[in-house]
């Protein structure tokens, strides 16, 4: 691996109303964990609240491809390769990208000893590690982005070490976020420190329970944790408190798939996901989804849930693509492509949080009810919605959200066995995350297997990525040795990690 990476000149971008200056777009064309090569005469500086913007502003983006995955999403022009479960190589693009920028952000906040903008750079360093080690397993992590230090090729670390380094990072940084140092160029939160607060210790209960699996992982008792957090620490209170990017109709600040050619061709909705809202007549779906052409054509209303219909994720192209000459599949609502600015994309909303603290009241880890906390995060999902797409009154009038809670396939009961509160509980927080909290849903189906996504016959659900190609070039030792440790030096997508084991 060659420490070759050079800052590119800093760019504009616009951001809401905003001009910010500075972004550190960094690429290198031999490997994704390069670092810095800076000039000892010529020292690359910035103010951290520019790289706060631009950090902030890549890790909120939609991920579509966790939507086919998902069973929420179809393709009808070709074989999409995460629709039909054969992916491939991950991406490490995020070490040359996100964690180069959130490093400097940090070294930058050192000289003028501003802790929030440090704390936040463990928040973004927990997001990206904790993503990325899901995606593959074992990777950089404790010598990763040191390349100014003379590391260029770093070792991997187990993924239980990451796990483990992450929740102590997050607990750093709350202990570091405070009401008195500034936090400028901040477009999540507005220089609010207490609502960083709160999504850094929510975000803490969310790796906890990702790894509900596990007993323990480095010196955390996994249920203790999560315990001390949720009863000691500030958390998500309501939607207010969304880890989320609104965005603005300006350039470089438009919602992630605004103008997305393939949202207004070929991409329909999923029957799976669809008959989950039909069967619930739950009114989300009239924001998701559009309504068949051929009920347009015969005239029935929005709210009319026989007006929308799915195709078969696990069926071949060509035959979902004959239901649009049947004029019997719903695309997926022209806004998520014709509104620029769309609803916000959260990395944690207030929604998941309550479901989070659901299963954990089911599973004992936190005292009192488990119904509340589902209760309340449906709610909340209700209002993000509510709040967020354009003349909601089509769609939700005369919706009564509390009748809804009481529907026999909405119904918490408390007393049901473990497995079917897990069940209604995953499955409702499936239902919040069209395109929502990017591969979340899909993890949660792999952690427990709800809710029950249907495969193609001797196609299994992956557990995870391959390695990159530009690993085996230029880190292929450190590589091949994570790869004997974990997977008997298999690097192949149905290999369970150490997480899901």
């Amino acid at each position: 691996m060659k420490n070759n990476i050079k800052a590119k000149t800093a760019k504009w971008i616009s951001i809401k109303t905003m001009l910010i200056a500075g972004v550190f777009a960094l690429t290198s064309c031999e490997s994704s964990l390069d670092t810095i090569n800076e000039n000892p005469n010529d020292q690359a500086s910035i103010d951290p609240k520019y790289l706060l913007t631009y950090v902030s502003k890549d890790a909120f983006q939609v991920n579509g491809d966790n939507m086919y995955a998902s069973r929420m999403m179809i393709g009808t022009d070709g074989e999409n390769t995460y629709q039909y479960m054969k992916w491939n190589d991950a991406s490490f693009e995020v070490y040359n990208k996100g964690l180069l920028n959130t490093v400097k952000m940090m070294q930058e906040a050192e000289k003028t000893n501003n802790k929030n903008y440090i704390a936040i750079g463990k928040f973004f360093r927990a997001y990206y590690f904790f993503n990325t080690s899901l995606k593959v397993g074992s990777a950089p992590y404790s010598e990763a982005v040191k390349g100014e230090s003379g590391i260029t090729q770093p070792k991997y670390d187990n993924q239980d070490v990451i796990m483990s380094g992450i929740l102590s990072e997050l607990k750093d940084a709350n202990d570091l976020i405070n009401t008195n140092d500034k936090i400028e160029g901040d477009i999540v939160f507005k220089g609010d420190a207490l609502k960083w607060k709160k999504l850094i210790n929510s975000f803490r209960l969310k790796i906890l329970m990702t790894l509900s699996k596990k007993t323990t992982v480095g010196s955390y008792n996994i249920a203790t944790e999560f315990a001390s957090i949720a009863g000691s620490q500030p958390l998500m209170a309501s939607v207010s408190d969304n880890g989320e990017l609104k965005f603005a109709d300006a350039a470089d600040s438009r919602y992630s798939m605004f103008n997305n050619s393939g949202y207004g061709s070929s991409l329909y909705m999923a029957d799976y996901f669809i008959n989950l809202f039909k069967d619930r007549h739950d009114p989300r779906l009239f924001t998701f989804a559009s309504q068949t052409t051929g009920a347009k054509e015969a005239g029935k209303a929005i709210t009319d849930f026989t007006g929308y219909n799915g195709g078969n994720p696990t069926s071949p192209y060509s035959d979902n693509a004959a239901l649009i000459t049947a004029k019997n599949i719903s695309k997926v609502n022209d806004r998520f492509y014709k509104d620029p600015t769309n609803e916000p994309s959260s990395v944690l909303s207030y929604s998941e949080l309550e479901f989070i603290l659901a299963e954990a009241a089911a599973r004992g880890w936190i005292s009192g009810s488990a119904k509340p906390h589902y209760d309340n995060a449906i709610k909340a999902s209700f209002t993000f919605y509510q709040t967020y797409v354009k003349n909601p009154g089509q769609y939700f009038t005369g919706f009564d959200v509390n009748q809804y809670l009481t529907t026999p396939l909405v119904v918490y009961d408390d007393s049901a066995p473990l497995q079917t509160q897990v069940e209604k509980i995953i499955t409702q927080k499936y239902m919040t995350m069209f395109h929502q909290s990017q591969w979340t849903s899909y993890y949660d189906y792999l952690r427990t297997g709800y809710p029950n996504y249907p495969l193609k016959a001797g196609v299994p659900a992956p557990f995870r990525f391959r390695y990159p190609q530009s690993e085996y070039s230029y880190n292929s030792t450190n590589l091949k040795v994570a790869l004997a440790a974990q997977y008997g030096g298999n690097d192949n997508i149905n290999s369970k990690p150490w997480w899901l084991q």
